[in-house]
């Protein structure tokens, strides 16, 4: 490999390292407001306030981005979030 090739390589693998992923939850028939919104306190680390207007975002568009960040992060809180019955996947 020259030393061309393996700076590109380099810088793709930073690019990827770069990139966060994101959870994303959706909209259900099932759970409350309260649930939901005590579930992105208790998971996301939000806000009352942040978590209020997620849940709004979540009923009205179908779908809301929770949080941000590395995949070692999120991968925890997405499973808290899914335990709890709420639907969400890491994007």
């Amino acid at each position: 490999m020259s030393t061309q090739e393996k700076q590109l390589e380099d810088v793709l693998l930073a690019e990827d390292e770069a990139k966060e992923n994101q959870i994303v939850l959706f909209n259900d028939e099932v759970n409350t407001f309260d649930h939901v919104i005590n579930m992105l306190i208790a998971a996301c680390d939000h806000t009352p306030e942040q978590a209020e207007q997620c849940s709004i975002i979540v009923h009205y568009k179908g779908k809301c981005t929770v949080k941000s960040g590395s995949y070692a992060d999120l991968e925890p809180r997405c499973t808290k979030l899914l335990e709890a019955g709420l639907s969400a996947e890491i994007q």
